[in-house]
C-alpha cells in the first residue's frame, strides 16, 4: 500500500517481535506484550500498521493467533497499549495481500478455540453486494467536466489527487475505489467528508475497505462508527471495527436497526462481556 512506509530495523525497537516462540503460554504473552511496548512508541498509524505487518510476516501464523489472541483479550479489559496494537492489525485485516495469510489466522483460531481473537475477526462471507450493481447505475456516479462529457477514471484520479471543494464533493460520490483512495490521501479532505463518504448509501464494500484500512483515517472514532452503522458495512468489515468502540458507541450500533444483523450482535455481545 503506498500509504504504508517499510519498517526497517530502527534502533530501540525489540528486534524479538520477529521471533518464533515455542508452543506455550508464556512465551506468547511475553511477545504480546513486546508489540504493546513498541508499537505505542512509533509516532504515526502508518508506521504502527506497517511494524504489525512486518511481525505478521516474520511469524507463523499459529504464533501471530496465541500472540494476537492475547493482545485482544487486553484490549478487551481496556489497555490502552493493546489497543493501540489492536487498531494497527485492524487496519491490515482489508489488506488484500493478506488475504491468504489471514484465512490460515482464522483457521488457527478456530483449530485451538482462541475465543478473544475470533470475536474480533470474520471470515467473507458473500460477494460486494453494492459491487454488483447494474452498470447503468455506476456510470451515473462518474462526474463530469462540467459540460457533460463524463471524467475517465485517470482524469478523475488526477483531479482527486489535487481537488477543489467544488471537485471534490463530486467525486465523494465515484464508484471506484482507486479515486477514493487518491481522495483519503489528499491534504485538502477533512474527517467530515470521509464521515459523509463513510456513511453513503450505497457504498461499495472495496471503498469501505480503502477507508478501513487507511492510517490516516482509520484512527478517527467518527469514521468507524459511520461505517459500522452503514447498512451495507459487511460483518467481515464491520465486526472488528466493533472491538475498537468506546461503550457508548457499541450501545449506539446494538440499539441502530440499520446497522447489519451480525454487526448489532456483536456489540450486544461485548457489551454483555461475552
Amino acid at each position: 500500500m503506498a500509504f504504508l512506509p517499510e519498517v526497517k530495523d530502527t534502533e530501540g525497537l525489540d528486534r524479538s517481535c520477529s521471533a518464533q516462540p515455542q508452543r506455550g503460554s508464556e512465551e506468547y504473552d511475553l511477545l504480546a506484550r513486546q508489540l504493546e511496548r513498541v508499537v505505542p512508541t512509533l509516532k504515526t498509524q502508518a508506521l504502527r500498521m506497517a511494524f504489525v505487518r512486518d511481525f505478521l510476516q516474520k511469524t507463523t501464523p499459529t504464533a501471530a493467533a496465541f500472540v494476537l489472541d492475547a493482545v485482544c483479550a487486553r484490549s478487551q479489559g481496556r489497555n490502552t497499549k493493546a489497543e493501540d496494537v489492536l487498531l494497527a492489525f485492524t487496519g491490515l485485516l482489508n489488506e488484500s495481500s493478506l488475504d491468504g495469510w489471514f484465512t490460515e489466522l482464522r483457521q488457527t483460531a478456530e483449530r485451538e478455540g482462541l475465543s478473544s481473537l475470533l470475536s474480533h475477526i470474520r471470515a467473507p462471507a458473500v460477494p460486494d453486494r453494492a459491487d454488483a450493481r447494474c452498470p447503468a447505475d455506476e456510470d451515473r456516479r462518474v462526474p463530469d467536466d462540467g459540460k457533460g462529457r463524463p471524467l475517465t477514471l485517470g482524469e478523475r484520479k488526477s483531479f482527486a489527487r489535487r481537488p477543489s471543494r467544488v471537485m471534490l464533493d463530486k467525486l465523494l460520490a465515484d464508484p471506484h475505489p482507486s479515486v477514493i483512495q487518491n481522495l483519503l490521501n489528499n491534504s485538502v479532505t477533512t474527517e467530515d467528508d470521509v464521515v459523509r463518504l463513510a456513511a453513503k448509501r450505497p457504498l461499495r464494500t472495496k471503498i469501505m475497505a480503502e477507508i478501513a484500512r487507511h492510517p490516516r483515517w482509520n484512527v478517527r472514532r467518527r469514521v468507524r462508527l459511520a461505517l459500522v452503522l452503514n447498512p451495507g458495512c459487511p460483518p467481515e468489515l464491520g465486526v472488528p471495527l466493533v472491538g475498537l468502540l468506546h461503550r457508548s458507541e457499541m450501545e449506539t450500533v446494538a440499539q441502530h436497526p440499520g446497522a447489519h444483523p451480525e454487526i448489532r450482535q456483536a456489540a450486544i455481545g461485548r457489551l454483555r462481556g461475552k
